[in-house]
């Protein structure tokens, strides 16, 4: 399928999308584009769409990205879901362990340039992996920050060179957590700890109340997002 041809189905899919399910969106994606990807980065979304995947797609690969700078706790969930349902998650590395990133750009790079420490330790390790693939999934919702706001439950992703769906865009933080208690789902601990968003240890920290739910990420600068979907 050319580029011509995957604007065009997506136009046309994208409307139809908007009244579909979850799980209806999955079992056309991974339909036509059997040469898909889900990215987890094993937070409350990721893990509703890890269990929803297993149903439709067991076979499906499922990456992350190990920034080597994950709290404990997400490792922790990352082994428990893997036992779980028996599977094996794809483990994406940046090139730099950190020792070489601190020796080539210094010491807690994450505070003098959070977007550099992002690239090397996020975008580009995914810019990598998405190589591979024709189509990703993605957990993203159009609440969780203004720079989602718009998001298509599928669209062209321009930036990486492939087809993105979001199946849950349009569901609530509500909706996310119904799923995971109807289901008993197992998530991160951190969410029961005022960590709505987790990211890595060093740049999350628990929102206080009447926060913005990702006023935890990058606190004390203008970041909102680590170059993934924007």
């Amino acid at each position: 399928m050319n580029l011509l041809e995957k604007e065009q189905l997506i136009a046309a899919k994208a409307e139809e999308f908007e009244s579909s399910t979850p799980q209806e969106i999955i079992a056309w994606a991974v339909e036509t584009f059997p040469n898909i990807t889900f990215a987890c980065s094993f937070g409350a979304e990721d893990v509703v769409l890890v269990d929803m995947l297993q149903q439709i797609s067991p076979s499906s690969d499922i990456f992350y990205l190990d920034t080597d700078f994950h709290f404990q706790e997400t490792y922790e969930t990352r082994d428990a879901i893997a036992a779980k349902y028996g599977l094996e998650f794809v483990r994406v590395s940046p090139k730099l362990t950190p020792e070489e990133q601190a020796e080539q750009y210094g010491e807690e790079l994450w505070k003098s340039d959070p977007n550099a420490c992002c690239n090397i330790r996020k975008v580009e390790p995914l810019t990598r992996v998405l190589g591979r693939y024709d189509a990703w999934i993605t957990g993203i919702r159009r609440d969780q920050a203004p720079t989602r706001a718009n998001a298509k439950k599928i669209e062209y992703d321009a930036k990486f060179g492939l087809v993105k769906f979001n199946p849950i865009a349009n569901w609530t933080s509500d909706d996310v957590w119904n799923y995971i208690r109807e289901h008993h789902l197992i998530y991160n601990p951190l969410h029961d700890r005022n960590y709505p968003s987790i990211g890595c240890e060093h740049c999350t920290r628990q929102v206080m109340p009447g926060e913005d739910p990702r006023a935890g990420r990058w606190s004390g600068t203008d970041k909102t997002e680590c170059g993934l979907h924007k």
